[in-house]
């Protein structure tokens, strides 16, 4: 059976971030991922995953300045501190959390060779230090429509990054949304990507929301998921049409509840 985890950064958006935590469980999830949890003290954190009998399974980079246009740092040249800095606030999260993926995000910048070595490197020196916590660095290519003008935007390009990156612990973010816009053909990709990906997440195409409707048959696409041995985690990382509680209905109809 696949393995499902709330993304309470889209999920249950009707509530405070740290109640998030109880109605994901109450909802029956057992894994919770979030992008920027950096507002609240790991403390705070600690409790409610706890009192929810949660395990929180991944976090993003904190992603720079959002309201100067910054969309993470990872490729942008001349900003490799900064980067490092947000990689080892995530790292420290991540540790005191229990959870072991960290997205790594990489930015808006046009792709030149340099954006690309900077990326490189930047994941490079960040995976040295992740590998001492039994953490896993992921990176998602981005679709031009959602995120206009982000380095990372196909499949192929990320898996090339991978490559070059050459350390076992950075793997692919297989955002199924993102890659449908992109490129499409998933399942064929799906097959082909399996040794690098890293994480899954899923949500309709094209409205983003609940993935019960849409372009992508996700019956078929969980299906091949558990063909090939897929054995990650599958972020419900979507927009809810309505609430978040009555959205869910779709687990019962791709029958994956």
């Amino acid at each position: 059976m696949l393995r499902f985890a709330a993304n309470i950064s889209f999920l249950f958006k009707e509530l405070p971030f740290l109640d998030r935590f109880a109605a994901a469980a109450e909802a029956g999830f057992k894994l919770v991922e979030c992008h920027w949890p950096y507002d609240h003290s790991i403390a705070a954190l600690r409790e409610r995953l706890e009192q929810s009998r949660l395990s929180l399974v991944m976090v993003n980079t904190a992603p720079g300045n959002l309201d100067a246009g910054d969309f993470g740092l990872g490729a942008l040249p001349g900003r490799e501190a900064e980067f490092q800095a947000a990689l080892d606030q995530s790292l420290h999260y991540v540790s005191a959390l229990g959870a072991q993926r960290i997205h790594c995000m990489a930015g808006k910048i046009p792709v030149t060779a340099t954006a690309h070595r900077t990326f490189v490197d930047n994941l490079r020196r960040g995976a040295d230090k992740a590998r001492d916590n039994g953490v896993t660095l992921v990176i998602e290519p981005l679709n031009t429509r959602s995120a206009p003008g982000y380095f990372l935007t196909h499949a192929q390009q990320a898996a090339d990054i991978i490559g070059q990156v050459d350390r076992p612990n950075v793997k692919l973010l297989f955002d199924r949304f993102h890659l449908q816009i992109m490129v499409g053909d998933i399942i064929a990709r799906l097959e082909k990507l399996l040794p690098l990906i890293g994480h899954v997440q899923t949500a309709a195409v094209p409205s983003r929301a609940e993935p019960d409707e849409g372009e992508i048959n996700y019956r078929a696409v969980f299906d091949t998921l558990e063909r090939i041995g897929y054995d990650g985690v599958v972020g419900a990382e979507y927009l809810p049409r309505a609430s978040t509680m009555e959205g869910l209905i779709w687990r019962q109809r791709l029958g994956v509840a």
